[in-house]
């Protein structure tokens, strides 16, 4: 690779060996994409969680064409030990991107950028580039694709023989997504096609794939299974260069048939029709599933469409080839009929843990009731005095960069968020001592972290974003000002778990505040944090709520949820005494957060930023551990 091609390093984790697989299996993932995607963009380090492993047969084995490096945990560069892996670098140290779907789509964009002609590569993320893209805290797929289905296997195959009979309950909920309708952007359309061919009785063939098939060897399976939905057509059709269109004209009954009386869409890949980021990711994690599963003599009837999709996803051409790179033996499964429901009845029980409290989403009545009801318990919205109300950053003498105005940004938000700074700057400089490492969880654009590293240079900063683009321009920023105290880490909070003093965040939306206080209290770190979006809070799979004692004592998750919805009314367009409600729910809400963390041996403090009119959002905490 020419020096001036910027390298970057991507660290994967290495646990152990299993059949034909590198484990943990986000490792052999990671593998099997840049094999797919024929990526040579990346300097590939392993990094052994044990002193026991053989370096030459991971040398030989399991890795294709790519060429390896061990390296042990203690060499990572300091960015990359505060992180989960896998995680890529860039050459500079400094900007850090961990987790396994960010560093997966981050693979997918830097080859298609490479190599533009590889527009199969970026069809991996789908329609508007989004498949895996919601973090894992708040989307249900992501989590069971990203974190749960691989935690499953890797759990099923080190279990001893007399724990590891029943299929994992994780395997369980993926083949009841794969027997849900789809939905797709042009599902309405798709599904009028599907009628017309129903009542034509026709069936549809797969358009080109006698080439690409040939090319795997896998015509004689094709020839002894026809597909012949109008799914499969449409799904194959966006795997090869020249797309055949098998529709008709549509007859007048077709046209005018209601959208809800037309026939639902069949799955043909892991998220719907197209084949995804999502299918490479399932398919090492469901393939050692079945080979493990064979090797037992395990029945798979009640997996029919598990079994179904991994024959399907080997006629993907270049899947045959990738496997066969990482030494992956894909199986060659005989095709199951559909079990007949009592042999289904696992399915009901299959724990859906992020859908329990979400059956009645819709709260009717105002928050009145509930406050009262707390009231008559003596609880009420409480607001410590402002530690430094007259405290500003002198804005005038800081270089441009600085500055939250710089940008797209209007001159009146610009004041109002230097204003939001101005008390959060405040706080964690009241808290900061020489050495301290100081985060900015949920950075943005850096509007916290750049002025909290530009004026506390005694002091490490690190900047934590999901959003890439957010955090490209918050490096570029820092970079003008040639700060060399601050990091950059794209990834989602759970994938960070380095050692900090000070958490910091600004306007974090819903759920977030509550990950990023747990944070704090996992690393006994003090935090200084605005909530935002308070409507957007619900039970996850980490969190329920109330979170307090004090609270779960007098309201249910339901009582809960109304005050969170109305904490949302306080804009300022709304009349006076709505937003004096609002702002009531909001003190509650962050009451019962701050009781929560100081059950937990911390003491809060819930305080109005100065002024008030800096956000609707104005609340914030500044908590230390006792």
């Amino acid at each position: 690779m020419k020096d001036s091609i910027p390298e970057e390093h991507l660290y994967l984790g290495l646990s152990h060996e299993y059949k034909d697989s590198i484990f943990p299996l986000h490792t052999s993932i990671s593998l099997f994409l840049l094999s797919y995607c024929d990526c040579k963009l990346f300097k590939i380090f392993l990094v052994p969680t044990g002193e026991d492993v053989d370096n030459q047969f991971v040398t030989k084995n399991l890795l294709g064409d790519l060429e390896v490096h061990l390296i042990s945990r203690c060499q990572l560069p300091m960015v990359v030990q505060s992180c989960c892996l896998p995680a890529v670098v860039a050459k500079d140290g400094k900007f850090c991107r961990a987790g396994l779907a960010v560093v997966l789509r981050h693979i997918i964009q830097k080859t298609y950028e490479a190599d533009p002609s590889k527009k199969y590569v970026l069809e991996l993320l789908g329609f508007k580039k989004t498949c895996l893209k919601a973090c894992a805290e708040v989307s249900q797929w992501t989590r069971l694709c990203e974190i749960s289905i691989p935690l499953a296997v890797e759990g099923f195959l080190t279990a001893s023989p007399e724990h590891c009979q029943a299929v994992p309950a994780d395997i369980l909920q993926l083949e009841r997504k794969l027997g849900e309708p789809v939905r797709v952007h042009n599902d309405d359309k798709i599904r009028r096609q599907k009628l017309q061919q129903q009542k034509a009785g026709a069936k549809a063939a797969v358009p080109g794939l006698s080439k690409e098939a040939t090319e795997e060897g896998k015509t004689a399976e094709v020839d002894n299974h026809p597909l012949p939905s109008l799914e499969l057509s449409v799904a194959f059709s966006k795997l090869h260069v020249q797309e055949t269109s098998n529709a008709l004209r549509e007859a007048p009954v077709i046209r005018r048939t209601k959208t809800s009386d037309l026939p639902p869409l069949d799955h043909i890949f892991a998220e719907g029709l197209y084949f995804t980021l999502a299918d490479i990711v399932l398919l090492p994690c469901i393939h050692q599933f079945l080979v493990h599963s064979k090797k037992q003599g395990k029945n798979l009837r009640n997996l029919p469409l598990i079994s179904s999709w991994y024959r399907r996803v080997q006629e993907v051409p270049g899947i045959k080839k990738a496997a066969d790179k990482c030494s992956m033996q894909l199986l060659q499964l005989p095709e199951l009929m559909p079990a007949p429901e009592e042999q289904l009845q696992d399915f009901s029980s299959v724990p859906d843990e992020l859908e329990e409290e979400h059956e009645d989403s819709h709260f009717i009545g105002g928050p009145r009731p509930t406050m009262t009801k707390l009231m008559e318990s003596g609880i009420e919205a409480k607001f410590s005095p402002h530690p430094c109300p007259n405290w500003t950053i002198d804005w005038s003498n800081l270089p441009s960069a600085v500055s939250p105005g710089e940008g797209k940004m209007s001159s009146d938000r610009a004041l109002r968020k230097q204003q939001q700074l101005n008390n959060l700057v405040a706080a964690v400089t009241k808290l900061a001592k020489p050495g301290d490492v100081i985060v900015d969880f949920c950075s943005g654009g850096g509007h916290v972290g750049i002025v909290l590293a530009y004026m506390l240079p005694s002091c490490q900063v690190v900047l934590i974003e999901n959003k890439e683009l957010s955090l490209i321009r918050a490096k570029d920023r820092s970079d003008e000002l040639g700060l060399n105290n601050i990091s950059f880490i794209q990834a989602n909070l759970d994938y960070f778990n380095g050692t900090f003093n000070i958490g910091v965040a600004l306007h974090a939306c819903g759920v977030a505040t509550d990950m990023v206080i747990e944070h704090c209290i996992k690393a006994r770190a003090a935090f200084v944090i605005s909530p935002c979006c308070y409507g957007f809070i619900q039970n996850t799979v980490k969190f329920k709520y109330p979170r307090s004692n004090q609270f779960k004592e007098i309201l249910s998750y339901k009582e809960h949820m109304i005050l969170c919805r109305f904490a949302d009314q306080t804009a300022v367009q709304l009349p006076p005494e709505r937003r004096l409600v609002g702002k009531q729910c909001m003190g509650l809400v962050d009451l019962d957060r701050a009781w929560a963390a100081e059950g937990s041996n911390y003491s809060v403090q819930v305080i109005s930023m100065e002024p008030e009119s800096c956000s609707p959002k104005n609340n914030m905490f500044v908590g230390t551990p006792t």
